[in-house]
């Protein structure tokens, strides 16, 4: 499954578009590398999300076939880790 469709079937996105948004903009990575919104999505990948105000860091558990309800939605992976994200200074 295509990352930008996966983030919007996991619910760590809202929409579709949004997520291929990000994607565009270098806010989604895998080892330091940014992913583009075709990325096939594997179980065991660990993506880190900068959100406007967080960073977020999860591990794919599973990769569904199709859109799922909302309460299993959260099954498809797990937080490692969320942080803030440091307001950078105005020169």
């Amino acid at each position: 499954m295509r990352l930008d469709k996966f983030m919007k079937v996991s619910r760590l996105s809202k929409r579709r578009s949004e997520a291929h948004e990000a994607l565009e903009h270098g806010r989604v990575t895998k080892d330091g590398k940014t992913l583009k919104p075709g990325y096939q999505v594997k179980p065991g990948d660990v993506l880190e999300i900068h959100y406007a105000t967080r960073f977020v860091t999860v591990r794919v558990r599973d990769v569904p076939l199709r859109v799922l309800p909302k309460a299993d939605a959260a099954q498809l992976y797990e937080i490692l880790d969320t942080r803030a994200d440091e307001p950078s200074e105005w020169i």
